[in-house]
């Protein structure tokens, strides 16, 4: 008799008072929002300090303590070609107190993976774009290469010679070297690191030989001479090398890649937090230091609304599946 009691308050329960505590929850919610936030937010770059990412990240947290009144927290969290990182916010509380920073190969990396660590689509909700940019086809300096005419004839004369160095497996610069051997159908080795910091360091000594770098990561050495720049993977030339060819002015058609950088936040996240961080993510990418640091370094101012991130992450997401798949890889 108890039982049946117990079961039948239990159903009034639920079809009847249940339901009218969702608007309690939901104006909690809210009210949090409001107050958003209320103490220190972390945000994850999943590569090593140093990077050019981690430098743009850097100057985005401070830019948001600065405006949200509470301090942001870089905490680096390289390894996996992101998917570290990735896989820490994507199980992390969907408060808005843990915030992903990503790149392309956020994309990248979750299209090469045969058993996905995180989900792009499921997984996250994004918040904003900061900008996007080219990379730069680059070659160590004691190659003598200036063109990817230059590199391309080296690498049919050794085909099992040339190698190219990444900031991960999975990442926006493996991805670029594939795609590049699959249009012009020569062989390179790919050489993962754990960040473009590292990737970088090794170039420079010789021990790899081509990189497709961010336009941040690889600039300095660029204007210092340190390394050879072959041409840029844009679809038009960068106004800061206006006599530097892309690759597909040089003879490799349809080579047209961008990376770019972002902020998204766990599933689940409050809109009304979705939208604070939006609104003020805009505000710190369209001023100093981060709008002048992406220009000077030949990137280029890049909002859009989170729905519209949601978009371009799936568009992506397909492309470079496509690429993984005509490659037949396969990473674990």
């Amino acid at each position: 008799m108890f039982n049946r009691l117990w079961r039948f308050c239990l159903f009034i329960f639920l079809w009847v008072l249940a339901p009218l505590l969702v608007p309690i929850t939901n104006e909690a919610n809210a009210a949090n929002a409001v107050n958003y936030p209320q103490k220190p937010i972390t945000l994850i770059v999943p590569f090593v300090a140093g990077g050019g990412t981690d430098s743009i990240a850097r100057d985005l947290a401070k830019a948001l303590s600065d405006s949200l009144g509470q301090p942001v927290i870089v905490d680096n969290r390289g390894g996996g070609g992101g998917a570290i990182g990735a896989q820490m916010v994507a199980k992390s509380d969907p408060d808005g107190y843990t915030l992903l920073f990503v790149t392309s190969t956020f994309v990248t990396h979750a299209a090469t993976e045969t058993i996905p660590t995180y989900d792009v689509e499921k997984d996250f909700s994004p918040i904003a774009m900061l900008g996007r940019g080219p990379l730069m086809v680059v070659a160590n300096k004691d190659l003598g290469l200036k063109t990817m005419a230059d590199l391309i004839a080296l690498a049919k004369r050794t085909p099992e010679g040339i190698n190219y160095c990444s900031a991960g497996l999975g990442s926006i610069n493996h991805l670029s070297g594939e795609l590049f051997q699959q249009k012009t159908k020569l062989t390179m080795t790919h050489v993962p690191y754990k960040g473009s910091g590292p990737a970088t360091l090794d170039l420079l000594a010789g021990r790899v030989q081509i990189f497709f770098a961010t336009m941040p990561t690889m600039l300095q050495y660029v204007e210092t001479g340190r390394v050879s720049l072959l041409a840029m993977t844009s679809d038009k030339r960068s106004p800061l090398f206006p006599n530097v060819t892309t690759v597909s002015e040089s003879g490799i058609p349809g080579f047209d890649i961008s990376t770019w950088w972002g902020v998204v936040a766990p599933a689940g996240t409050p809109s009304a937090v979705i939208q604070v961080l939006h609104q003020e993510i805009s505000k710190a990418a369209s001023k100093d230091p981060i709008k002048g640091r992406l220009l000077k370094e030949g990137a280029q101012i890049y909002q859009t609304s989170p729905e519209q991130m949601k978009q371009l992450l799936s568009s992506e997401l397909q492309q470079w599946r496509n690429v993984v798949k005509a490659a037949n890889m396969k990473l674990q």
